[in-house]
C-alpha cells in the first residue's frame, strides 16, 4: 500500500536512523524500525495510504509501545517532525479517550444486562450481541456527530444516549434491576417494546423520552451526569444521527451490518484507529506494561458493615463527572443575573456599567455558541450556551468577590473606572468561562498537561473573546483568590494557564508586552529592566490586585502632583491618578512590574530543573548561566518575540558552556528537556528564526542567538566576566488553599479544614496526610458510615487527646497560649468566649471547640510563618 516516493524516503530515514549514535534499538528492531519510518515519511508528505491498525498489525506492535519506540528513534531534532508530533498527539488523545471509554462501557454494560438470560431470550440477543451493537453503534454516532473526538465528556454522555436507547429496545428478561422494572413500566403504558422488522425506531425513541425519562434518569444518577445535558444531547445530536444513518431495528436491536459497513467507512476516511478491535481484546490496543500499572479503577460501594481498607483512584470518567459536579455545586447558588449586592457596587457607580455589563454578556453568548458549535459540531451548541451560562453565573459570583475584597482593602464603595474597563470584564468572563470548559474538557490523558491539549483547550478561549494573552493574565491570581472554592485541579489549570502566557503567549507580536517594556525603557531613560529581579533577601511578594492591574500605570511620579484630593471613586485612584498639569515621565506599570517578577521565577525555576539534569557537577555554572538568561529577557527582550522562554534559556545554557569548555551538545539538551513536564518537542524542533521561516533550536543558536549576544557570551570567558544576577527566591505557590477552617454556607456551626498539613504539634497528634487507611477514619455524609464501633474510636481519640493538649503546652516557655475557642452554642451563633463554657455544653463539645481552636491557631501560625520565609525557624 506503500506508495513509491514514501519507501524512498523511508529507506533513507531508516539508514540514517541505523547509523546514528546509540542506534541499537534501531538495529535489533529493524521491523518495528521501518514501519516508524513509513510512518514518519508518509504523514510528512501527505501520503498516507493505510490505516495506523493496519501498520500496527504489520510490525505487531501496540499503541503504546509505538509511540514509546518513535519517541526513542527520535535522536535527532530532525528525525520526526512537528507535523509527525502533531499527527502522534491526536492519535494518542484518541486511544486513551476510547480506552478509557471502553472501559467504562463493559463495566456498565456488566450492571445492566444479566451474563445468562432466561431460554426465552433467543441466541441471537445474547451479551455478545448487545455488546457489538451498543459499541459499533457508539463509534459511528461518535465519529459522525462529534469533531472533538478527545472530548472526554461529551463522548461519554453520549455513550449514555446510546445505552439508553437500546436499554428500551431490549427484552426486559435480559436486563438487570432497575432497568428491567424501567422497560416493563413502559411496556405496561402502551409502548411498544419490539417494532416489526426493519421499522425505524428513532422517532418513536424521540416521542418516548418525552413521556418516558426513567432510564435516562437512572444512567444519569449513576453516574452523577447532568440529566439535562444529556437530554439535550439525546435531541439535538443523538436523535438526527439515527435519523441521517438511517438504523433499523431487527429483533429489537439495530442490524450489525448495517452499522459495521458504515463506521468501516469512516474508519478507512480518517486512516486512524480500529476501535471495534477493542471487542476482540486485540494485542493492538492493549496499554503498555506502565500504562497498565496507572490504569485507574473504580471502587466498589462499600456495605454497612465493611471496614475500608483502601480508597482506590478514580477512573477518568468518574474523575471528570466528579469535576463537574463540584463545579456544578459551588454555582448552584450564584445567578445567571448580578446579584442584588452587585446591583448596589453599579449603583454606587459614577457611570453605572449595568447596562453594558448585561450587553457585553449576552453578546459573548452568541459569539461562544457560534465557535463552540464550528469546534465540535453543529448540533452540539446549546451545550455550548448551557457552558456559556456556566460560566457567567461563575463571572458574577467573582465579580461580587472582588469588589468585597476591594472595598475592605480600600474602603471604598465608588468602583466606576474599574467597572466601566471593557477588557477587565472581557477578561473576568474569559476566565470564568475557562474554569467551566477546562472542568467539563478533562480528558483520560489529563497528566499529560501537553498531551491533554484538545482544540477546546486554553488558549482557544482568548480568540473567541478577542482578546490578548497578557489581559487575561492580569485577572488569573485575583481570580483564584476570589473564589475559594475552586477545585485544585482548577487551580492548576489556570495556573497552568498563566504560565503558558509568560513563556510564550504574551510575547506574540500584537501583544500590549512590548508597547508597555518600550514606556518603561522610554520612563527610565536607560536599557534598565523595567523591575529589579527578586533577591534571596527579598522574596517575591506582593498585594497588587486585579484593579490595580488594569487600571495600571497606578504609581505616579515621585514629585506630588497638584490637584484636588483623592476622592473614593476606584482602586485606580490610589494613589492619586490626577493628571498633572506640567509634563511628567511616563508612569510605572503596576502590571509589567509584577509579569517581570513572575516570569524571572518561572525562568529560574526552569534553568534550575534543567541544570539538575544535565550540568549537576558543575554547580558553579547555574549563576552564570542564569545571569545571561535574565540579561536576555531584561536587555534584549525582542528575541522573545514569537518565541518560548525555554528556548532562551537552552542557548543561554549552551552558550556558558561553550566559553567555559564544558562538553554539552544541543542534542543533550533537548533529549533532557523531553523528560521535563509540560514541555513540547516543537519548541526546540521549530524556531523562528526570521519573518515566517522556522528551524531547529541550533540554527536559532548560531543565526540569531549568537550573533545578539556573542559580545556578552564572550565577556563570561575573560578575567572580568560580568556581575552576576541574583537567584531568585522561589517562595511557595501563591495558589495555595486555606488552612484555616471555613464555614459551610448555610450550615448550621459546620466548619471543614482541608485534610493536608502535617500537625506539628505532638508526636501524639497523627497528620492527615501520613496516616495510612487503616489507620484514619473517614466520614462521608450521606453514605452509611458503618458499626457504631467507629463513633466510639472518634469519642476515644478525643479523650486521648486531652492529655497529649495538656503535655504539649508543657513543653517550653515559649509554646504560645491557647487562642479564644470557638463556641456550639443552642442558638446557633458563633461566639468568641475562651473564659468559659456554656454549662449544657458535653465534654465531646469543648473538646472538640479547643481542637478546632489551636489547630486554627498553629495553621494561622505557619501560614504566617512561610511567608515571613526571611525569618529563621527556632527548632
Amino acid at each position: 500500500k506503500v506508495s513509491e516516493s514514501v519507501r524512498e524516503k523511508a529507506w533513507k530515514t531508516y539508514e540514517s536512523l541505523s547509523a546514528a549514535d546509540g542506534a541499537l534499538a534501531c538495529n535489533t528492531k529493524k521491523k518495528e524500525t521501518w514501519g516508524v519510518c513509513i510512518f514518519i515519511v508518509a504523514i510528512d508528505l501527505d501520503e498516507v495510504t493505510f490505516t495506523f491498525t493496519e501498520l500496527l498489525k504489520s510490525i505487531k506492535m501496540s499503541v503504546c509501545t509505538f509511540f514509546q519506540f518513535l519517541k526513542e528513534v527520535d535522536v535527532n531534532m530532525d528525525t520526526v517532525s512537528t507535523k509527525v508530533d502533531s499527527t502522534v498527539s491526536r492519535l494518542k488523545k484518541k486511544y486513551d479517550v476510547l480506552f478509557a471509554l471502553y472501559h467504562k462501557f463493559e463495566r456498565t454494560c456488566g450492571l445492566i444486562y444479566l451474563e445468562q438470560p432466561s431460554s426465552e431470550i433467543s441466541a441471537e440477543l445474547s451479551s455478545v450481541l448487545v455488546l457489538k451493537n451498543y459499541w459499533i453503534t457508539f463509534l459511528l454516532a461518535k465519529g459522525k456527530v462529534l469533531q472533538v473526538e478527545d472530548d472526554l465528556v461529551i463522548s461519554f454522555q453520549l455513550l449514555l444516549c446510546v445505552l439508553d436507547y437500546f436499554i428500551k429496545l431490549s427484552p426486559p428478561a435480559m436486563l438487570k434491576e432497575p432497568y428491567k422494572s424501567s422497560v416493563s413500566a413502559v411496556t405496561v403504558n402502551g409502548s411498544a417494546r419490539t417494532p416489526r422488522r426493519g421499522q425505524s425506531r428513532s422517532s418513536r425513541a424521540a416521542k418516548q423520552l418525552d413521556t418516558d425519562t426513567k432510564i435516562i434518569e437512572i444512567l444519569c444518577k449513576e453516574h452523577d451526569c447532568n440529566l439535562d445535558e444529556v437530554k439535550n444531547v439525546y435531541f439535538t445530536s443523538f436523535i438526527p444521527f439515527l435519523n441521517s444513518a438511517g438504523i433499523v431495528a431487527s429483533n429489537g436491536l439495530p442490524e450489525v451490518e448495517v452499522i459495521l459497513k458504515q463506521y468501516d467507512e469512516l474508519y478507512l476516511k480518517n486512516k486512524d484507529i480500529d476501535a471495534r478491535l477493542f471487542l476482540n481484546q486485540d494485542e493492538t490496543l492493549q496499554p503498555a506494561v506502565i500504562a497498565c500499572s496507572q490504569l485507574e479503577r473504580t471502587p466498589l460501594k462499600n456495605k454497612a458493615d465493611e471496614e475500608i481498607n483502601i480508597i482506590l483512584p478514580q477512573t477518568p470518567v468518574r474523575a471528570a463527572m466528579n469535576n463537574i459536579q463540584q463545579l456544578i455545586m459551588i454555582l448552584n447558588s450564584a445567578t445567571d443575573k448580578p446579584s442584588d449586592t452587585l446591583i448596589k457596587y453599579f449603583n454606587n457607580c459614577t457611570v453605572n456599567p449595568k447596562d453594558s455589563i448585561l450587553k457585553r454578556v449576552e453578546s459573548f453568548e452568541h459569539i461562544f455558541k457560534k465557535k463552540f458549535a464550528e469546534a465540535v459540531g453543529q448540533g452540539w451548541a446549546e451545550i455550548g450556551s448551557q457552558r456559556y451560562k456556566l460560566g457567567v453565573r461563575l463571572y458574577y459570583r467573582v465579580m461580587e468577590s472582588m469588589l468585597k475584597s476591594e472595598e475592605e482593602r480600600l474602603s471604598v464603595q465608588n468602583f466606576s473606572k474599574l467597572l466601566n474597563d471593557n477588557i477587565f470584564h472581557t477578561s473576568l468572563l474569559a476566565c470564568a468561562v475557562e474554569v467551566v470548559m477546562a472542568t467539563y474538557g478533562r480528558n483520560a490523558s489529563q497528566s499529560d498537561s501537553t498531551s491533554a491539549e484538545t482544540d477546546l483547550s486554553f488558549p482557544w478561549i482568548l480568540n473567541v473573546f478577542d482578546l490578548k494573552a497578557f489581559d487575561i493574565y492580569k485577572v488569573i491570581e485575583s481570580f483564584i483568590r476570589a473564589e475559594p472554592n475552586l477545585t485544585r485541579e482548577m487551580i492548576k489549570h489556570l495556573e497552568h494557564c498563566e504560565h503558558r502566557i509568560m513563556e510564550s503567549l504574551a510575547w506574540q507580536s500584537g501583544s500590549p508586552l512590548f508597547d508597555l517594556i518600550k514606556q518603561s525603557k522610554e520612563r527610565e531613560g536607560q536599557a534598565d529592566q523595567p523591575e529589579p529581579t527578586s533577591t534571596p533577601n527579598t522574596p517575591f511578594q506582593h498585594n497588587h490586585t486585579a484593579a490595580d492591574l488594569y487600571l495600571s500605570p497606578v504609581k505616579s511620579p515621585k514629585k506630588k502632583a497638584s490637584g484636588p484630593p483623592l476622592s473614593a471613586t476606584s482602586p485606580s485612584d490610589v494613589p492619586p491618578a490626577v493628571t498633572p498639569q506640567t509634563p511628567q515621565k511616563p508612569q510605572k506599570s503596576t502590571s509589567l512590574s509584577l509579569f517581570y517578577k513572575k516570569v524571572y521565577l518561572l525562568a529560574y525555576r526552569r534553568l534550575h530543573t534543567l541544570f539538575l539534569h544535565l550540568l549537576s557537577d558543575h554547580p558553579d555554572l547555574e549563576p552564570l548561566i542564569w545571569t545571561l538568561f535574565q540579561h536576555t529577557l531584561q536587555n534584549e527582550y525582542e528575541l522573545m518575540r514569537d518565541r518560548h522562554l525555554d528556548q532562551i534559556m537552552m542557548c543561554s545554557m549552551y552558550g556558558i558552556c561553550k566559553v567555559k569548555n564544558v562538553d554539552l551538545r544541543f542534542k543533550m539538551i533537548v533529549s533532557a528537556y523531553k523528560e521535563l513536564c509540560n514541555t513540547n518537542q516543537e519548541t526546540f524542533k521549530r524556531v523562528l528564526i526570521r519573518e515566517e521561516q522556522y528551524d531547529s533550536i541550533i540554527v536559532f543558536y548560531n543565526l540569531v542567538f549568537m550573533q545578539k549576544l556573542k559580545t556578552n557570551i564572550l565577556q563570561y570567558a575573560s578575567s572580568r566576566p560580568p556581575t552576576l544576577s541574583p537567584i531568585p527566591h522561589i517562595p511557595r505557590s501563591p495558589y495555595q488553599f486555606s488552612n484555616s477552617p471555613r464555614r459551610v454556607p448555610a450550615g448550621n456551626n459546620i466548619y471543614i479544614s482541608p485534610l493536608k498539613s502535617p500537625y506539628k504539634f505532638s508526636d501524639g497528634f497523627q497528620s492527615p496526610t501520613k496516616m495510612t487507611p487503616r489507620s484514619r477514619i473517614l466520614v462521608s455524609i450521606g453514605e452509611s458510615f458503618g458499626t457504631s464501633e467507629k463513633f466510639q474510636k472518634i469519642n476515644q481519640m478525643l479523650c486521648n487527646s486531652e492529655g497529649q493538649l495538656k503535655r504539649s503546652a508543657d513543653v517550653g516557655a515559649a509554646a504560645p497560649k491557647p487562642l479564644k475557642r470557638l463556641r456550639f452554642d443552642i442558638e446557633g451563633t458563633d461566639e468568641a468566649d475562651g473564659s468559659k463554657h456554656l454549662p449544657q455544653e458535653s465534654k465531646f463539645q469543648q473538646k472538640l471547640a479547643e481542637m478546632t481552636s489551636t489547630r486554627t491557631r498553629m495553621q494561622k501560625q505557619k501560614l504566617n510563618d512561610g511567608n515571613d520565609t526571611s525569618a529563621t525557624e527556632d527548632k
